[in-house]
């Protein structure tokens, strides 16, 4: 009985909370994530702590076993391989997290204004969703990476940066990958704006763009975090694929994708150099799709009996 009375006086926080502690994998996965992404953001100082400086190459110092001084071997020029992945986890987590942030802002803004507004203007943003959907993803994003900045008038020092090389994938995976958010913000919009606290507030004279942002967007929150979270792992792959072709990230800065494509010719001799950045995405994607569901269910006041 006591656990019973206690229910109603916990915090909405604490509630979401505690059903999303219930899902072991989610919880497994977030720890995952959070290890990762402490380890990714400390590169730098644990590179300066063991005195390892990832990108300096000895060719003879190739293909080295794990040791005390390489924690992990060294890859095919003698790069410390333990530093080379974090640094990659970085590239690789920035360009998932930042792309699904920009995407959810984009498919937000959409999906709310055209819910709320409706008619024309709703069609028009439904049918522009659906001709990105239909594009073919990778041939789109593999012509739209191809593009050489300079001809478009990007300074050549600028378009030869590491910076803007990493920046412009973002901006790649977000245009293609804010559909899908697009779409559910949409759905939620529909409904909100039929409840009394959105005809409360037309009544009382706000304006569309307040109704819009202040009222019925924050109702749809628990929805755009799933599906944001969801869109990490996906868009984490699509930057490994585009690094794997070339087109992503481009050396000596690292990421999963490029290493992959440096050790695609020596699975034979150190299939090491594959095995483990193939693994970490792997283990990330899934990390990140685990968290979404548990979200999920731990978003949805309807899951407590499922649980």
């Amino acid at each position: 009985m006591s656990d019973v009375a206690a229910r109603p006086s916990a915090s909405p926080g604490r509630l979401v909370w505690n059903r999303l502690l219930r899902h072991r994998l989610a919880v497994v996965s977030l720890l995952f994530l959070l290890v990762l992404l402490i380890l990714s953001l400390a590169a730098p100082w644990i590179a300066d702590l063991r005195g390892v400086d990832p990108t300096a190459t000895d060719l003879f110092r190739r293909f080295e076993p794990p040791s005390a001084e390489h924690w992990l071997g060294t890859d095919d020029l003698g790069r410390d391989l333990f530093q080379r992945l974090l640094d990659g986890g970085r590239v690789s987590l920035l360009v998932g997290v930042s792309g699904a942030l920009l995407s959810a802002v984009i498919g937000a803004v959409i999906g709310v204004v055209a819910g709320y507004r409706g008619g024309r203007l709703d069609a028009v943003l439904m049918r522009l969703t659906d001709g990105v959907i239909a594009l073919p993803l990778l041939p789109l994003l593999i012509v739209i990476a191809a593009i050489d900045p300079r001809k478009i008038g990007v300074p050549v020092e600028l378009a030869q940066s590491e910076t803007f090389s990493l920046y412009r994938i973002i901006v790649i995976v977000a245009l293609t990958g804010w559909t899908t958010v697009a779409r559910l913000v949409r759905a939620e919009t529909l409904s909100l704006k039929a409840r009394d606290f959105t005809r409360a507030a037309q009544a009382l004279g706000a304006r569309p763009g307040r109704i819009m942002f202040r009222h019925i967007l924050p109702n749809a929150a628990g929805s755009l975090v799933v599906a944001t979270t969801l869109s990490i792992g996906a868009l984490i792959l699509l930057e490994s694929t585009l690094s794997f072709l070339g087109l992503g990230t481009q050396p000596p800065a690292a990421s999963w994708g490029n290493m992959l494509t440096g050790a695609q010719e020596l699975l034979q001799q150190a299939p090491i150099l594959a095995l483990l950045p193939g693994l970490l995405i792997f283990l990330t994607v899934m990390a990140f799709n685990f968290l979404g569901d548990g979200l999920q269910d731990a978003l949805d006041p309807r899951s407590e009996r499922r649980l």
